[in-house]
């Protein structure tokens, strides 16, 4: 959870009250933050500021600076209402060149014209910055913001992904122009006291860098690392040129949303943000952004007054929700409600978010408590995998196999080498900056975690029966994200003998659990649903001629897949792992089964 240090005496200015300690306090919880510190008394003695370190929710990223939580608190308490944002015309592009989908293929922009920042504003400005990097931008790995006195530079803007030996300019604080590949030497030594060093990682292999020029070829930045001193902002600026470079475009509108929101206020226009045309290349798409449009979503009026144990009527409701920052309007079902969603409100995804604020609204402390909650649906359920993976656990532990649960995170050596398997870059997905050679690639398969629980008990009696199911994650380029989380159920018999027909043994067993029969002549006079093996020396990880893939038919007249593999492991396997026996090891894709 997020920690907001602020300003005490600004605060409850802008506010409009000055508040004892207990009685913000209780503003806090009712509001759904926490008061974590006052530094007051030791502030006074140091002769400083004092401040109030405030713990927010992490998906609240309206609530990481000043403004955001003066903005939220003063809405709550009915002292204003929710501000309006406005558009002006854009004026200038921000031009994304097909090179850039070799680093960070995202960019969006906005301006923030006849702006005004005192000291506090000013620091404000930066500190939502450094938050936001860390925060929803993952340290600067999902996304990267460069800030610029817009009237040192000149529109329309281009963002390349270049050669390091093409980009040469002088970094903010440095007088000296460097080459991109002498930037990432240069802040690679550890006397560097402004910590970019940290994020080198990020870009330092790639073939090209990302950065963004001006229309004369003056270099804005080059992110994720650092501005161009040319660029740099000051407590003078008044017109500042926003730019989001991402590797997740939803991400980078979010962050760009959220800064220009908090910050138009200061304009000499109150929030009117200048948009930026943003033009692909690669595609001839072209966007406008920031979009300060309102997110409409209906919400049943019953669905909120069940899950809260109330008969409010819709105007009770939408009172409450309006001390939230969310307005409704009419729908054509009384019954309904529409909520206008406020571009800062990134955290409001699904009715059950509005629920929740329709409860902080109405008073958590106001709720009926006992048996007037009786009508409230409170009941989790597990999720379907979930279930599966339950049954999966009862099977096996009734076979007398004893549950593990290793980390997800191993050594790509353990994934792949100690396998006997060859790596082709097309499944694991790797750390770009592990700490340790222990913890370099998410698994892939269960086997590797297994060995190394077997590896730390093999002095114990045998044979060794373990099981796990957890996730595997694996690579999809196809996805928005890479990657995608499976989850799999996998079980090793060690021993003086491998113990073969055991482990096939309990394959049968988690089969008939799962009512699914099995064929042994292959299906070929069944047609139902079924499962049998085959033969499978694809896999050098088994013994040869001792290895087999699991054939599924989850009903008839569907095609049979393979969901799995068994068989006897291979002896260099269980050399690589320090386990002096022979073994047997079945996995599953459990998602088969939902």
């Amino acid at each position: 959870m997020p920690t907001v240090s602020v300003n005490k005496k600004q605060l409850f200015q802008l506010l409009g009250k000055e508040y004892t300690n207990e009685e913000f306090d209780e503003l806090c919880f009712q509001f759904g933050i926490e008061l974590d510190e006052d530094t007051t008394e030791d502030a006074l003695k140091l002769g400083e500021e004092p401040e109030l370190k405030i713990e927010v929710g992490a998906n609240r990223h309206d609530l990481l600076c000043i403004e955001g939580i003066a903005q939220a608190l003063s809405v709550y308490i009915g002292k204003i209402e929710a501000p309006k944002y406005k558009l002006l015309k854009p004026t200038t592009k921000l031009i994304i060149d097909p090179s850039t989908e070799k680093v960070r293929p995202y960019a969006t922009a906005a301006i923030l014209r006849d702006i005004q920042f005192d000291k506090l504003s000013y620091a404000s400005f930066i500190a939502l910055q450094d938050k936001l990097h860390s925060n929803i931008g993952r340290n600067r790995t999902l996304i990267a913001m460069g800030t610029h006195d817009y009237d040192s530079i000149q529109g329309p803007f281009h963002y390349y992904g270049l050669p390091p030996r093409e980009i040469h300019f002088a970094p903010l604080g440095q007088s000296k122009q460097f080459y991109g590949d002498e930037l990432i030497e240069f802040y690679k030594q550890p006397d560097q006291k402004n910590n970019i060093g940290r994020f080198v990682h990020i870009i330092e292999n790639s073939p090209v860098f990302p950065v963004i020029k001006d229309n004369n070829g003056t270099v804005c930045s080059l992110p994720p690392l650092i501005n161009s001193d040319h660029s740099k902002i000051s407590l003078d600026t008044k017109n500042v040129f926003i730019e989001i470079t991402a590797v997740d475009k939803t991400k980078a509108e979010i962050v760009l949303e959220q800064l220009v929101t908090m910050f138009a206020r200061y304009c000499k226009e109150p929030f009117s943000v200048e948009p930026v045309e943003i033009v692909s290349e690669h595609n001839g798409e072209s966007r406008i952004t920031p979009n300060l449009k309102e997110k409409e979503m209906d919400v049943s009026v019953d669905y909120i007054n069940s899950c809260l144990g109330l008969q409010l009527p819709p105007s009770e409701i939408a009172a409450s929700l309006k001390k939230m920052s969310l307005n409704v309007v009419p729908s054509d079902d009384a019954k309904v409600l529409r909520v206008l969603v406020p571009v800062t409100r990134s955290d409001v995804l699904h009715p059950s978010d509005i629920m929740e604020d329709a409860a902080i609204g109405y008073g958590y402390d106001n709720l009926p408590k006992g048996e007037k909650l009786s009508n409230a649906n409170f009941i989790g359920t597990p999720l379907p995998i979930n279930k599966i993976s339950d049954i999966f656990r009862i099977a096996s532990s009734q076979a007398s196999w004893a549950e593990v649960l290793p980390l997800t995170l191993c050594s790509h050596d353990e994934n792949f080498r100690c396998l006997r398997l060859i790596d082709d870059g097309t499944q694991a997905v790797k750390l770009a900056n592990p700490k340790t050679l222990e913890y370099q690639v998410v698994r892939t398969t269960l086997l590797p975690g297994i060995l190394k629980t077997v590896k730390e008990n093999r002095k114990h009696s045998l044979p060794i029966k373990v099981f796990e199911t957890g996730d595997v994650v694996l690579k999809n380029d196809k996805l928005e994200r890479r990657a995608f989380n499976e989850r799999h159920w996998g079980a090793i018999h060690v021993g003086k003998n491998s113990g073969f027909e055991l482990i096939q043994g309990l394959l049968g067993k988690i089969m008939q659990t799962f009512r699914t029969d099995w064929l042994a002549d292959y299906g070929t006079s069944f047609k139902g649903r079924g499962y049998w093996i085959e033969q499978d020396d694809s896999l050098p990880t088994y013994f040869p001629g001792r290895g087999a893939r699991v054939m599924f038919r989850p009903k008839e007249g569907e095609a049979a897949r393979k969901i799995g593999h068994l068989g006897v492991l291979h002896p260099e396997v269980m050399i690589n792992f320090d386990v002096p026996y022979a073994a047997s090891y079945v996995e599953l894709n459990a998602e088969v089964f939902l």
